[in-house]
């Protein structure tokens, strides 16, 4: 019998669209899982820490407030930040006016809110932070740079540190209503104008200015120690949360005086800004953020 050699046939173009649409899935969910997994792990690894080398600090003075102001403002001007500002504040701004004017409850609440921006400020500026070293160190910097620190292997303690101080806005929010309750309150006012007028006109309107005003400012002291230079210490080093919370109570004091002195720079510009209509906030919250990195640099010697 003649042995009938038949070529093997390899799959059509029918089998290969098969094998393609059902294997992809497949390997598309095992590539997720893998990723998934190292992304946590390195997470993990990085609110540790993985950049074990000494952090330096040194002194700085009122001198290096107004050399990182004037920085701040340069990098402002370079990169036109306040275009950022103008489509995320004013909405914003705009939403919690409506909500106080159609709701008396909410209106106490008002400049709690407002003012407490203070305690949050340095999460708002993690992308001016980043804008600012690349212009630093010579590269092209643009607004799409300042989303890219989503992707940075530094993001989840940059995400713990976030939700940190948004406990800690929570609570000042919690202490505001008491103070209110304790106070003037606890019944909501009549109309904004009776509202403005207690608050000026009347002993225990008084007492929640003293009171909010003295709270308010234990809130801003504590986390200006803590985030003063640590959104920009992980962005800079991989050093993990512990060490980067611990260098920036570390700049406080052994800064003081310049630190607080910068605290109230803080503040006077936020006021600056509220008191213009808001107008204001669209320069001094791009300024403000590009600053802080130029003080980062001054506080905290470069790796070596």
């Amino acid at each position: 019998m003649l042995g009938v050699c038949i070529p093997h046939a390899g799959p059509t173009a029918g089998e290969t669209h098969m094998v393609k649409t059902i294997g992809n899935p497949l390997s598309w969910t095992a590539q997720a899982v893998g990723l998934g997994s190292q992304h946590i792990g390195e997470g993990a690894r990085e609110l540790g820490g993985v950049d074990e080398r000494p952090i330096e600090t040194q002194r700085i003075t009122a001198e290096d407030l107004r050399s990182a102001l004037s920085a701040g403002y340069a990098d402002f001007l370079a990169m036109r930040t306040d275009v950022m500002f103008i489509v995320v504040v004013y909405p914003i701004i705009g939403v919690l006016l409506t909500w106080a004017a159609l709701d008396r409850d909410f209106l106490p609440m008002l400049f709690p809110l407002v003012a407490g921006f203070a305690l949050i400020g340095p999460a708002a500026g993690i992308g001016l932070y980043e804008m600012s070293r690349k212009r630093e160190s010579g590269e092209r910097a643009g607004w799409g740079d300042a989303f890219q620190v989503v992707t940075s292997r530094s993001i989840a303690p940059i995400l713990a540190l976030v939700g940190y101080l948004g406990a800690i806005f929570a609570v000042w929010l919690m202490a505001a209503n008491l103070i209110y309750a304790v106070t003037l309150g606890p019944e909501p006012p009549q109309s904004i104008t009776g509202f403005v007028g207690d608050v000026f006109t009347t002993g225990p309107g008084w007492a929640m200015l003293v009171l909010g005003c003295g709270v308010g400012g234990l809130f801003a002291v504590g986390v200006l120690a803590i985030s003063l230079v640590s959104f920009p210490l992980l962005i800079d080093r991989h050093v993990g949360l512990p060490r980067a919370v611990a260098t920036s109570v570390r700049v406080t004091l052994e800064n003081p005086v310049t630190v607080v002195a910068w605290g109230a720079v803080v503040v006077a510009l936020l006021l600056v800004g509220m008191v213009t209509a808001f107008v204001g906030l669209v320069i001094v919250l791009p300024v403000l953020g590009h600053a802080t990195w130029h003080l980062y640099r001054r506080a905290v010697k470069p790796a070596a």
